[in-house]
């Protein structure tokens, strides 16, 4: 996770959630905007051989950060005030965001940060002795288009393929002496009444009676 410090002074760095024509600069800035990264993955659990964590690409991003609404201007810490609006107001702009169903744009002016966001949350408060101001937290997550393949004679080809490559990375077992179906459902599917499901998958191996398994005979596990 990093952090955007504001140490450029208030009156120079702009906060703004731009919703198509419609632009919202955050009256007083921020201290500081967490920018959280991470990168998605799967643990797979293998009989055996234990966990296996598979990349997934990079998670969408979350931005959060903290401010309020002043209810009397104050050039020391506010911006220009013809972004000032009432508390009150500032927060329904905020609120109408959070419901919207179309991304809009945040921008910090002066730094790389200009990018396609949805609002997901926004916390409120008021505190004793500052009448009329109100605080808050939000969070907001990048979002980028999703990318669909059109269905043709490529993607039936690429489908194809790939029914073939799961074929060859199926696991299988060599049948050794001694060796029964349950008994290899025990070791391998971790439950012995599975027996019938390796059965089912090697009949034209092992022929109709699947008490007669042979050692040397390779056979594709579930």
């Amino acid at each position: 996770m990093s952090t955007l410090k504001d140490e450029v002074g208030p009156n120079k760095m702009l906060f703004t959630l731009k919703d198509g024509s419609t632009s919202f600069v955050f009256p007083v800035n921020p201290e500081e905007v967490n920018i959280s990264r991470s990168k998605g993955y799967e643990t797979i659990n293998m009989l055996e051989h234990g966990e296996f964590d598979f990349a997934q690409g990079e998670k969408v991003k979350e931005i959060t950060f903290s401010s309020f609404f002043p209810k009397v201007y104050d050039p020391s810490y506010c911006m220009d005030v013809k972004y000032f609006l009432d508390p009150r107001v500032a927060l329904d702009v905020l609120n109408n965001f959070l419901i919207s169903k179309q991304p809009m744009r945040f921008i910090i002016s002066g730094t790389g940060v200009n990018v396609p966001v949805f609002l997901i949350s926004l916390n409120s408060s008021f505190r004793g002795g500052e009448p009329g101001d109100i605080y808050f937290d939000l969070t907001l997550r990048t979002w980028r288009d999703s990318k669909v393949e059109k269905v043709g004679s490529g993607a039936a080809g690429s489908k194809s393929g790939s029914r073939t490559d799961l074929k060859k990375n199926s696991k299988t077992y060599t049948v050794k002496a001694g060796d029964s179906l349950s008994k290899i459902a025990k070791f391998e599917l971790g439950n012995s009444s599975k027996w019938n499901e390796i059965y089912k998958l090697n009949t034209k191996i092992i022929g109709s009676d699947p008490n007669r398994i042979k050692p040397g005979q390779k056979l594709v596990m579930p």
